[in-house]
């Protein structure tokens, strides 16, 4: 059981309510979330723009979103994003190596192995030895490597929202909430 109430969307009005409106499924993150009434929906439009409007491909955006969840203990986000990650075209190899954290798996290729171990060091680390910088540089452009740092850090915020408050988790619903963000 969360250790903060749920917010009602029903109990919402003004933006905040047009936003709970306008959700395919009122999923228990944003529910809580909605404490953070200044937050909630610059929050959530930061979140759609990770996920819809990035240059960073829809597979290495979600084998990143799954590494924050993994490394960080988000069991909300792994549920969420599992399906998602299937649906954009991640296969259950690379599903399962990120799970276990083997970056080296036959499942992944150079790119994504670069970008794995690149991602590991920012969320571990925070700053990132230049070897493995210049790995991930080799196949990402600028604007890829700014936006793997933007999920990443998003990820690990949701992360900690979640699992500090822990929030219930709910059915895995990713793919409907993820088509219903690209309106």
């Amino acid at each position: 059981m969360a250790r903060l109430p749920l917010i009602d969307p029903e109990t919402t009005s003004g933006d905040i309510r047009a936003s709970f409106d306008r959700m395919p499924v009122k999923l228990n993150i944003f529910r809580m979330m909605a404490h953070a009434e200044a937050n909630m929906i610059p929050a959530m439009r930061l979140g759609n723009s990770i996920l819809h409007k990035q240059k960073l491909s829809a597979v290495n955006r979600e084998l990143l979103i799954l590494q924050a969840a993994q490394l960080e203990g988000g069991a909300y986000e792994w549920r969420q994003h599992v399906p998602i990650a299937l649906g954009v075209g991640c296969t259950q190899g690379q599903v399962d190596a990120v799970e276990r954290g083997e970056y080296d798996a036959a499942a992944l290729n150079e790119a994504e192995r670069a970008l794995l171990n690149f991602g590991r060091e920012v969320v571990e680390n925070v700053r990132v030895p230049e070897a493995t910088f210049a790995a991930a540089r080799a196949h990402f452009s600028d604007q890829e490597i700014v936006e793997s740092i933007v999920a990443l850090g998003f990820y690990m915020m949701m992360a900690r929202l979640t699992e500090a408050t822990e929030t219930d988790l709910d059915p895995a619903v990713g793919m409907t909430v993820y088509d219903g963000g690209k309106k």
